[in-house]
C-alpha cells in the first residue's frame, strides 16, 4: 500500500470551482483506466490531493501518477489559457508504503478525514470530491473506482473518521509525508526502507555533528 500527494506549486489554488474538481475526477478515471491500480481511498483538497493505492506490482504507482500529474497539468493550463507560465505542481509526487495493519486504517481515516479537518465540512463523507462520499452512493458507476480493501473496514467507520483523531497520529502520518518514511511498526518500517532504498529517509535531518578531539 502506498500514500500519495502532490501539492500546487507556490500554494497555488488547483480547484477553484466544481468545474475544476470534476475535471481532475475524470482524469483519475482516465488514468485508472490505463493503469488499473486498486485506489483504497482519495480525497481532493483545494491546493492538492491525496491517494491511498494498493499496487499489484510498484511500478503501477509511477505509472498511475505520472500519467494523472502531467495529463492533469495540461489541461489545467490549457483551460485557464497558462500554457508556458511554469509549473503546476511543487514537484514530482510524494509516495510512501504503508503497513496493511491498523497503520494503513489510520491513514485511511487521516486522507478521509482531511476535508473536515480543515473545516471545508461538517461531516467527511459531506465532501463531494472524495472516496468517504464516493462509496455512499448508491450508483454502481461511482463506485467502481474504488477497491475492496486488504483489512476488514470497521462497521461504526464513518463514525471514526468523523471522530478526531490523536496529535500523535496526525504527526506520525505528517511527518511520513514530509520524509518519505514508511508507515508502519519500527520493525516493518526498517524491512521496507531497505527494500525500497529509502533507508535515507530514517536518519535525522541536518548536517551530522562533529565530533571534537579529546
Amino acid at each position: 500500500m502506498f500514500h500519495c500527494l502532490n501539492r500546487a506549486v507556490a500554494r497555488l489554488t488547483l480547484f477553484e470551482k466544481e468545474a475544476d474538481y470534476e475535471a481532475f475526477e475524470r482524469v483519475l478515471e482516465e488514468a485508472h483506466e490505463r493503469v488499473p491500480v486498486r485506489i483504497l481511498a482519495y480525497t481532493i483538497m483545494p491546493n492538492h490531493w491525496h491517494l491511498v493505492l494498493w499496487p499489484r506490482h510498484d511500478a503501477e504507482v509511477t505509472e498511475l501518477l505520472q500519467w494523472l500529474t502531467v495529463t492533469h497539468t495540461m489541461r489545467w493550463h490549457a483551460h485557464y489559457q497558462t500554457s508556458g507560465t511554469g509549473h503546476l505542481y511543487q514537484g514530482r509526487f510524494k509516495s510512501f508504503p504503508v503497513q496493511s495493519d491498523e497503520h494503513l486504517l489510520a491513514l485511511l481515516r487521516y486522507v478521509e478525514r482531511n476535508p473536515l479537518r480543515a473545516g471545508l465540512v461538517e461531516r467527511a463523507e459531506d465532501w463531494r470530491w472524495g472516496s468517504a462520499w464516493r462509496r455512499r452512493q448508491a450508483n454502481a458507476e461511482l463506485k467502481r473506482l474504488l477497491a475492496d480493501w486488504p483489512i476488514a473496514r470497521p462497521r461504526n467507520w464513518r463514525g471514526l473518521v468523523n471522530r478526531p483523531q490523536t496529535e500523535v497520529k496526525v504527526a506520525a502520518v505528517r511527518r511520513c509525508v514530509q520524509r518519505g518514511t514508511p508507515f508502519g511498526s519500527d520493525r516493518w518500517v526498517r524491512r521496507s526502507s531497505h527494500r525500497l532504498d529509502l533507508d535515507a529517509t530514517l536518519r535525522p535531518r541536518g548536517r551530522p555533528r562533529v565530533k571534537k578531539e579529546t
